[in-house]
């Protein structure tokens, strides 16, 4: 059972029972008002026959039953018995109705049993005990409420008939809610499978209504959002990864045919340099590749305070082991009063990977053995500016730097894969930060790097 029949079943059966109940329940008080209402008329009716039997003493038998004759119709197919203190039959009303069993009703009348109010059939029957002027009497009556029961049969079919009248018009507005409702689930049914995550359109519409359906639609939309972008990032990074390795390991193979024939041992040793190098310049970048594909895959980034001014001296601490000869100079303003300044949320190893790259940058393409490394703050920012001296990028060129395997006129010549700012900007934009490129001045290269405080 699908949705729309689900609400139109449960809707339905629902209302209609409410409201089924509720005409039952007016029925049923209705009947039982009913009788209580004909049986007071009845127990009033001997009464009245009783006190006015009694009362007049020398009145003749006939003249009451002549009485009777003129008041039979005030009670359809009405029997009064009348009996004494022994029980005895004192008067009788002349309609034709028979009472079963009158012996039995007497039987139960008493003392302390004052009231008998039964039904046979259609017909309501009072049994009486009651004393008139220090004298016991018994009083049996049977009746046919015809007027009553008349009112009761054409509230019924009143009921039935506005029952039948409702539950048509619930179940015609079911069927109409129900396909309102189930009008969007649907669609976005059949968008969904139009979906195909290798082709463009993997979206589907957002309707303009602001409710359930609005937020559904716009979260699967963000969700295969994040999925394309995983996706595609999984697909670069396999792809990027396999045309990579094979010039280096192309590289290194030659490199140990030609290490083969060559006698030189300065020759020999130079080329195990260059190797070690391209070797270390692929595991980093490898190591980013699966520390973002862990974020981009659906894992959460975990992040914890970190100082930047301390990230930064053991990154350089880390690159002086295997480039002794440059230095870098890091210079922390004096205007940063505390360590909140320098403290901002993120994920310690990623962040390393990053400033390690833009440190490698520094070397790879610096004129002088020495680079500066500026930290300071702006407005509820800290930033972090690598600067060189070297061969700039051209104003054409900077559009492109941050794109993957695109290598500007200044790395002729040096050593590395087009990946290293990629991964550096991916790394900065998970957490939120942001890195720019710009030449303050001649033969000068300036990376800054900014995140918002903790």
């Amino acid at each position: 059972m699908n949705i729309r029949q689900k609400i139109l079943v449960y809707f339905s059966v629902l209302s209609i029972g409410l409201i089924g109940v509720a005409f039952i329940l007016i029925y049923s008080l209705f009947a039982n008002y009913r009788t209580v209402e004909f049986q007071q008329r009845i127990k009033d009716k001997t009464i009245t026959t009783l006190k006015f039997l009694v009362e007049v003493n020398q009145i003749d038998h006939n003249l009451l039953r002549t009485m009777d004759q003129y008041t039979i119709n005030s009670l359809y197919k009405e029997k009064i018995l009348i009996y004494d203190n022994e029980k005895h039959l004192i008067y009788a009303s002349l309609d034709d109705t028979k009472i079963k069993f009158p012996n039995q009703i007497l039987n139960q009348l008493n003392n302390g049993n004052k009231l008998i109010e039964m039904e046979e059939e259609k017909f309501d029957i009072i049994g009486l005990y009651f004393k008139f002027e220090n004298k016991e009497y018994y009083g049996i009556s049977k009746a046919y409420d015809e007027f009553g029961h008349t009112r009761l049969d054409y509230l019924k079919y009143v009921l039935l008939v506005i029952f039948g009248l409702i539950s048509a018009v619930i179940l015609i507005s079911s069927f109409l809610l129900s396909r309102q409702i189930s009008r969007p689930i649907i669609q976005i049914s059949s968008e969904l499978r139009k979906v195909n995550i290798d082709t463009n359109n993997s979206f589907i519409s957002v309707p303009k209504s602001r409710d359930e359906i609005h937020i559904l639609a716009t979260r699967f939309n963000e969700l295969m959002g994040r999925l394309n972008d995983s996706f595609a990032f999984q697909k670069h990074a396999i792809h990027h990864i396999s045309h990579e390795l094979k010039t280096p390991i192309a590289k290194l193979v030659s490199n140990f045919e030609k290490m083969e024939s060559e006698n030189s041992l300065a020759v020999l040793k130079k080329g195990l340099l260059n190797q070690k190098e391209d070797t270390k310049n692929l595991a980093d970048i490898i190591n980013t590749l699966l520390e973002i594909s862990k974020v981009e895959s659906g894992n959460k980034i975990h992040k914890k305070e970190v100082r930047i001014d301390e990230l930064i001296f053991d990154v350089v601490d880390d690159i002086k082991v295997m480039n002794e000869t440059f230095s870098f100079e890091v210079q922390v303003d004096e205007n940063i009063e505390s360590e909140e300044k320098l403290t901002i949320m993120g994920n310690e190893k990623l962040i390393r990977l990053a400033f390690n790259n833009l440190a490698v940058n520094c070397i790879q393409y610096s004129n002088e053995l020495k680079a500066v490394i500026k930290i300071y703050n702006e407005i509820n920012k800290v930033v972090v500016e690598f600067i060189n001296q070297g061969e700039i990028i051209s104003e054409s060129e900077q559009l492109y730097i941050f794109q993957h395997f695109y290598r500007g006129e200044n790395s002729r010549g040096k050593r590395g894969f087009g990946l290293g700012l990629v991964l550096t900007s991916k790394i900065i934009s998970l957490h939120a930060g942001h890195i720019s490129y710009n030449s303050p001045a001649p033969l000068t290269n300036a990376f800054k790097v900014s995140f918002d405080l903790r």
